[in-house]
């Protein structure tokens, strides 16, 4: 499989240089989103013979675009269990962690893998394909009352009910085993003229559901304070609004409630420091020729001083 085409990264060279190149130290660094290794070629380039470069991503798909090089370790896994991997591997602490969250272009393009409204393939979207749960059992058994909270939490749809009625209605009739059936019990309830930005919210709710992406995204969030040493750089690239918030929050604060504690003089005590206040996004030239890259926001911090003694005792 040729990587250039499995995925092409986004806002590769501002990401890459929010962790700390063109000039890596020789350091411990993590791209948390292995995919077709656009972005960990990049590391690998700007680190020297002794920098160690360990990626992580849940698809078997990936594992074909292994590098070959004696500096990086590939491991077969979801990011949100990093922490863990790692000390398998001998590493307690890294210098800098990038992740690109969301769906690779390769299971977008794979239509048998059920993430795209272009193809009428099984309603699968696991991104771990040794899940159980698909995308598929969950129009088949969740509740109305569950349906419907999916899809206003993580679609975010104007009517969350109706889209959850209507597929309960229709499961009474057929299974909605594929894409093509899903899009079909709901056609009926897309806005005029916003046909595939409705489908696309709907198929959105469900992939997040599958693949708990937003806890995967806490737990590795979290994770990053106890794995990155001070000065440890860390850069997350998201693409809607329920993944930016978290990562915004967290570099902010230390957590997701956006709640900044501080010491008696009033100086935030915070496990990160934000690199910059506003997310940095692609330029024209990008959005042109990558049009995933329109809607992806890059987030940079560095670890702070605060040790996860020091941050626990604030949680108390």
């Amino acid at each position: 499989m040729n990587p250039g085409t499995y995925h092409v990264p986004v806002l590769a060279e501002a990401s890459v240089a929010g962790i700390g190149a063109p000039e890596l130290p020789n350091g411990i660094y993590v791209d948390a989103t292995f995919g077709g290794g656009g972005h960990s070629r990049l590391i690998l380039d700007a680190m020297d013979s002794n920098g160690r470069l360990f990626g992580f991503d849940q698809d078997s798909d990936a594992q074909d675009n292994a590098i070959a090089d004696e500096r990086f370790t590939l491991i077969p896994e979801n990011f949100r269990y990093a922490r863990n991997f790692l000390r398998l591997n001998g590493v307690r602490r890294i210098d800098g962690l990038l992740a690109d969250l969301g769906v690779s272009s390769h299971q977008f393009d794979e239509g048998t893998r059920g993430f795209s409204t272009r193809f009428d393939a099984p309603l699968d979207m696991r991104m771990n394909q040794r899940s159980k749960l698909s995308a598929a059992d969950i129009t088949a058994t969740y509740t109305v009352k569950d349906l419907t909270r999916i899809f206003q939490l993580y679609g975010e749809l104007k009517r969350p009910h109706k889209v959850a009625h209507a597929i309960a209605l229709s499961r009474e009739n057929q299974c909605i085993s594929r894409t093509g059936d899903l899009i079909q019990a709901i056609k009926h309830l897309a806005p005029n003229g916003k046909e595939n930005q409705f489908h696309a919210q709907v198929f959105q709710a469900l992939r997040i559901e599958v693949n708990d992406e937003l806890g995967a995204l806490k737990a590795l969030l979290e994770s990053t304070i106890h794995l990155m040493q001070a000065g440890g750089r860390l850069a997350i690239i998201s693409y809607h609004s329920l993944e930016d918030r978290l990562v915004k929050h967290f570099m902010r604060s230390g957590n997701f409630d956006d709640n900044i504690k501080r010491d008696f003089k009033g100086a935030a005590l915070c496990p990160f420091t934000p690199l910059k206040r506003k997310a940095v996004v692609a330029n024209d030239k990008e959005r042109a020729d990558n049009p995933r890259s329109r809607s992806a926001r890059l987030r940079m911090a560095i670890r702070t001083a605060l040790s996860p003694d020091d941050i626990n005792s604030l949680a108390a």
